[in-house]
């Protein structure tokens, strides 16, 4: 193995480990966050949360966002929310953008502005959209049309059996033909 192929593989191996170290250190410290703030310690979650907010983590910014929109521990501050969510919605979480849609659809903190609303509620899916006519969605939505067809063949044989039954009983005692009837005669 060269030289630098040494290097370019130690590099790796270390910057996966960091990589690693830094989220297992995020998730612990959130679980910490969360602890504190059930616990009444919103100034220690926040501090926690800030800390992760402030390197990209979007569960961070998204907690900070949600305490300050509801004033969970802390005054509420539509516009502090509204930055936070924002954070959060730009590294793609979808419950943030769904916030950020909610807010302009009341006019929380913005002008009320339904076609702004819209684009945050629907920003995710037209992000995605490519992925609708891909191969493998393809067949997953043709599996799951065939499994929901074949479930619903089943309830209607069952319910059409079941309705037979009825029909057939309701028709037995009209003739006048009622098994334990013509039972206890003869």
């Amino acid at each position: 193995m060269s030289k630098h192929m040494l290097h370019a593989t130690t590099f790796l191996i270390g910057l996966a480990w960091f990589s690693t170290a830094v989220a297992g250190g995020a998730d612990a410290e959130l679980r910490q966050a969360a602890k504190l703030h059930r616990s009444g310690d919103s100034a220690g979650a926040m501090t926690i949360w800030q800390h992760w907010a402030d390197r990209g983590d979007a569960d961070a910014a998204y907690n900070l966002a949600v305490v300050h929109h509801y004033g969970d521990g802390v005054p509420a501050d539509l516009g502090k929310a509204l930055r936070w969510y924002r954070v959060a919605a730009d590294r793609n979480d979808k419950a943030a953008q769904v916030q950020i849609g909610l807010m302009y659809l009341n006019g929380e903190g913005v002008r009320r502005d339904e076609q702004e609303a819209h684009r945050w509620f629907t920003l995710n899916r037209a992000h995605h959209a490519h992925h609708d006519q891909s191969p493998q969605m393809k067949a997953w939505r043709a599996q799951a049309v065939a499994l929901i067809e074949e479930r619903d063949l089943r309830e209607a044989v069952l319910a059409s059996r079941t309705d037979s039954a009825k029909v057939m009983a309701d028709l037995r005692r009209r003739a006048g033909f009622d098994p334990a009837t013509t039972l206890a005669a003869n």
